[in-house]
């Protein structure tokens, strides 16, 4: 550890490594330690930041720090779940909130005495902003000797300070780019702990060091998809252990977008790089799922197919994991998250590679992931130290498994799923409809799997600020609810009924052509660099105009970085395009505009 360096203590939420990369873009350095490490362990350090978390501070078994980090002496920063911690172990009260809040809130300055002992982060902000919140519980009652410093209209100490000590508390989220002034606040810690200097520019050269030093005198072979993420592992690994120690694998799963294979043998042909082998092992991928329905099941199978695919080829290039070669994975930091992969936090998903038989492997030692501590915009930074060309670096994130996770299925039992809820509560006059089908979500920092609503307007395609503000009211107060749909192919209310199915080549290949369209039509409009990633999602939900009536949901997303996300608002002529377009499709019988915010919904629906 570094002395001066500013210290991140991961209560297990989704944000710990998101805080600790904010802090090194402001040129400074900064580590990741466990909750409950040693106060001893950090002497020197210039500051610590508490980071969010899934659980209450109030639960048996949740998460703690050690209180002694505050006799250190040094800047104390508490971010959601840390912010709460604080005030407990403080003496303060934290009780579960009247009212929840996910997502894009409007939060107030509270009027602060004129002391020159006072540190005010918030100093020279406007009255209200707009900031990320994802939260169930709130501060009730302050700790001896803070104050509060903000407010929203449902949480009262949504920040606190004591700034005779430097410690303070904020309920939202400042490390995503979605809350406004967020950066700043972080940087104005950071600049009040005087920590030490560090640059980023240096670390495609630190990554190489750290895969030397893990690889040793081995080889490497690598999965690669075609996205950001596996595209500059790849470029990396050949850059810093030479073409001759690592081979490459794609596997076309037959759940790619169309002509993908091709663009992306295309594209490593202009690199230079020729150490790709290309393995169509669609039968096998479509014959494994044939069975699944569930969101979890499909990403274990895809996941094991994967593996048992590189397994056979590998074995048949001769090449074997026993004797001397790892297997290589464009795996980021999200991923590992996501998937439960620290001491507390709540599993959203199970990544394709973060599989039981991949963290076999990874326990072994058996698997090198050079990006596994990035985010998305790091992976970006990195790909262009490297030389990547910009249409490579930039094309919007696609999913590990591809199009099976945007392929929703259904048993015919789940039909009568959506009568199950009938107490919804809507704050306007909108028509709508409960989907019988379920998402995943992420709220409080913790996996849901819930309905989506879909709400019906005389103007389809025209998305207002009124709908905007349902998407984020409805999850909040309808404990059922994690995701708000504009169905944009009618504008009036209509019934849905389920069309029974798994994943099959049809199916595939019918997403496969509306996500074609919604790329083109993005092209078009010069929207595309705009959009950080827009997944195309085939329900099996018809309104019986057909025995196997099925529908899309669009769900265009600004982001930087995965952790949190707004929905992108497409002009109403786009919008109009693409639902005529894909209404032409065979079988599709409704089109949807996903509306909803991360949190409470993830980004991809499953």
């Amino acid at each position: 550890m570094l002395k001066g360096s500013i210290i991140i203590l991961d209560f297990g939420g989704q944000y710990a490594h998101l805080i600790g990369s904010r802090i090194r873009r402001f040129g400074y350095p900064s580590y990741i330690y466990p909750c409950d490490i040693d106060p001893k362990k950090l002497k020197g350090v210039a500051g610590i930041i508490l980071s969010g978390g899934p659980q209450s501070v109030y639960e048996k078994g949740s998460p703690k720090a050690d209180t002694g980090i505050f006799d250190l002496g040094v800047p104390v920063l508490g971010l959601c779940y840390g912010h709460q911690w604080m005030a407990q172990a403080l003496g303060g009260k934290v009780a579960p909130a009247k009212v929840k809040e996910y997502g894009r809130t409007s939060v107030r300055k509270s009027q602060i005495a004129n002391r020159k002992s006072q540190i005010d982060l918030f100093q020279g902000f406007p009255e209200v902003w707009t900031v990320w919140m994802s939260h169930g519980d709130e501060v009730a009652e302050l700790p001896a000797g803070f104050m509060r410093i903000a407010s929203t209209k449902d949480c009262v100490n949504a920040a606190m300070m004591d700034s005779e000590r430097r410690l303070y508390g904020i309920q939202w989220h400042n490390e995503v780019t979605h809350t406004e002034h967020g950066m700043e606040v972080l940087k104005r810690f950071a600049e009040l702990c005087k920590p030490a200097q560090w640059s980023i520019k240096s670390y495609a050269e630190h990554v190489g060091a750290q895969i030397k030093k893990e690889v040793g005198d081995r080889k490497v072979f690598m999965l690669v998809s075609g996205g950001v993420d596996s595209t500059v592992a790849f470029t990396l690994l050949n850059n810093v252990l030479g073409a001759d120690r690592v081979q490459g694998l794609l596997v076309d799963t037959g759940l790619m977008r169309k002509g993908e294979v091709q663009m992306i043998e295309e594209a490593f042909a202009k690199l230079g790089i020729d150490n790709l082998h290309i393995e169509d092992a669609s039968e096998e991928f479509f014959r494994n799922l044939k069975d699944a329905y569930d969101p979890e099941e499909k990403r274990r199978i895809i996941g094991d197919t994967f593996l048992a695919v590189q397994k056979r080829v590998s074995e048949e290039m001769g090449l074997k994991m026993e004797e001397g070669w790892m297997l290589g994975q464009g795996t980021i930091y999200p991923d590992t998250i996501e998937t439960g992969g620290t001491k507390y936090a709540d599993k959203i998903k199970t990544h394709h590679n973060r599989v039981e038989a991949v963290q076999k492997m990874i326990e072994k030692g058996l698997v090198i992931e050079p990006l596994k501590e990035l985010y998305k915009d790091e992976v970006r930074i990195l790909g262009e130290e490297l030389g990547l060309p910009h249409e490579l670096v930039w094309r919007h994130p696609f999913p590990g498994p591809g199009l099976g996770v945007r392929i929703l299925c259904m048993g015919s039992t789940e039909e009568t799923r959506s009568k199950e809820i009938s107490n919804v509560h809507i704050p306007m006059t909108n028509a709508f409809s409960v989907l019988p089908i379920r998402s995943v979500g992420v709220q409080g920092d913790g996996r849901t799997y819930r309905h989506a609503i879909a709400v019906f307007s005389d103007k389809p395609t025209r998305i207002t600020e009124a709908l905007l503000e349902l998407a984020t009211q409805v999850p909040n107060g309808n404990k059922e609810i994690n995701r708000v749909l504009l169905c944009t192919s009618q504008s009036e209310r209509v019934e849905f009924s389920v069309t029974p199915g798994v994943i099959t080549r049809e199916r595939a290949e019918l997403l496969r052509e509306a996500d074609d369209i919604v790329l083109q039509e993005m092209r078009t409009a010069d929207l595309y660099e705009r959009i950080w990633q827009f997944p195309v999602v085939l329900l099996p939900v018809g309104i019986g105009r057909g025995e196997k009536g099925q529908s899309i949901v669009l769900r265009p997303i600004a982001s930087t970085d995965a952790m949190t996300a707004n929905a992108f608002l497409l002009p109403p002529e786009v919008i109009k395009n693409i639902t005529e377009r894909i209404l032409r499709l065979p079988g599709i019988d409704a089109v949807f505009y996903d509306l909803t915010n991360k949190p409470p919904a993830t980004i991809e629906w499953e």
